[in-house]
């Protein structure tokens, strides 16, 4: 198998935030989430090592909840990006694959991509590939230095760069792959004879023209893919990028979305055909939802919902964590948490799962049957059942399971107290 470095050492100060650059997210997932998970995605890489230095100890913590195939290596000092990839030398001692090299903060690269890179790399007899752009502004990338032969000769950063090197177009765009066994060496035998007094990982590439190893470089197909991220603009760029790259999926799909420019989707929501999605959604984290659903307008799914066929869900509603199956209706003003909802259910508008416990800090389950009618302004309080054909009228507060085809109220008797208005006048 191949093993993986992924570079998430920097402080990121551009953020200006106490969170590491690498543990912002998009659509409630970390940068390094979405890298690491493109790693793993090709199907070809089986183990990760992550770099970590500024906050080490909340990436290592973040890394070590969610992955079983991926361990953080500290670089203290952070003497630069050949200095990070050393670290990983004792790790990889009598390692004789590939190892791939990427960047923690480049949320949009894609496992197709890497994987057809690696495929290049080794169709290509390669002992160094670094994957490369084109831009027509390639300012502050490092410029892709070729051979007559097309090979790679070396990459210049752009303050080392001359005037006629910085008007190639061809840049690097931070991806490698490396027979490791022949490279290994390279990280011992680094300089720091360069503006920023670091040990570069580019400079490999010299090292491996030097002792006549086979160094190529392979243009990316989508620049959108290596965009990185130094600032909250960049992230706001890379949010809206990768929004438009999953609607443009889902329209394809057979999905209908009305209006892509106020509608939020993530990646890893998966939608049927046929289904709607009106304007003004936010649907974040991991999700599946069948075909032929309405959704919105002003909807917002939190993640882990999984929506069965003919399912809506309406105006103002909020769903998170939850099961709704198939002809199931909430239209209206609703929070929908922690719960199992049944077929053909409807939930009046107005209607909440009170799930969480602010004493004892515990989310509970709420739990209605199939055939179910929750009347408007009710509050069902987790952990409760609403067993099969059960009504709930309006304005009910539900602590107490209510048995099947039965009718639960708590509402207070209605008061009208003649005349009181001139009275009091």
């Amino acid at each position: 198998m191949i093993k993986s470095v992924i570079l998430a050492a920097g402080k990121g100060t551009r953020m200006k935030s106490e969170t590491p650059k690498v543990l912002h997210q998009i659509f409630d997932k970390t940068l390094v989430g979405y890298v690491i998970d493109a790693v793993n995605n090709t199907g070809l890489i089986d183990e990760s090592f992550v770099i970590v230095g500024h906050q080490a100890e909340r990436v290592e913590e973040y890394i070590k909840s969610n992955y079983t195939n991926a361990k953080t290596v500290l670089q203290s000092p952070q003497l630069g990006t050949g200095h990070a990839v050393s670290m990983v030398c004792p790790y990889l001692e009598n390692f004789k694959g590939e190892v791939v090299i990427l960047c923690g903060d480049t949320p949009l690269i894609t496992s197709e991509t890497l994987k057809k890179f690696i495929e290049y790399h080794k169709s290509a007899n390669s002992d160094i590939t670094v994957m490369s752009a084109i831009f027509d502004n390639p300012t502050n990338y490092g410029r892709i230095i070729r051979n007559s032969d097309n090979s790679l000769n070396s990459i210049v950063e752009e303050k080392d760069a001359t005037e006629e090197q910085k008007k190639i177009k061809e840049v690097n765009a931070g991806i490698y792959c490396l027979n490791w066994e022949k490279i290994k060496p390279a990280f011992s035998q680094l300089k720091t004879n360069n503006a920023q007094g670091e040990y570069y990982l580019t400079d490999i590439i010299e090292w491996g023209n030097k002792n006549g190893l086979s160094v190529n470089a392979n243009p990316l197909e989508n620049n959108e893919e290596i965009f990185g991220i130094n600032s909250r603009l960049n992230l706001a760029q890379a949010s809206k990028l990768m929004n438009k790259r999953t609607l443009e999926k889902l329209m394809n799909e057979g999905v209908t979305i009305i209006d892509p420019e106020t509608t939020w989707i993530s990646s890893e929501t998966e939608i049927g055909n046929d289904t709607i999605i009106y304007p003004s959604c936010y649907i974040s984290g991991k999700n599946k939802i069948g075909s032929n659903c309405k959704i919105g307008p002003f909807a917002h799914l939190r993640g882990d919902v999984i929506l069965e066929d003919n399912v809506k869900v309406g105006n103002f509603v909020e769903v998170k964590k939850s099961i709704i199956k198939k002809n199931t209706n909430a239209c209206h003003l609703s929070y929908i948490g922690d719960s199992e909802i049944g077929e053909r259910v409807n939930i009046g508008a107005g209607t909440i799962t009170a799930n969480y416990n602010p004493l004892t800090k515990e989310k509970s389950k709420t739990v209605l049957g199939n055939d179910v009618k929750i009347g408007s302004n009710s509050v069902l309080v987790a952990p409760v059942e609403i067993k099969e054909g059960a009504n709930v009228g309006a304005l009910s507060v539900i602590t107490k399971n209510v048995s099947e085809w039965s009718l639960a109220l708590t509402r207070a008797p209605l008061r009208i107290i003649e005349g009181w208005v001139r009275r009091k006048g």
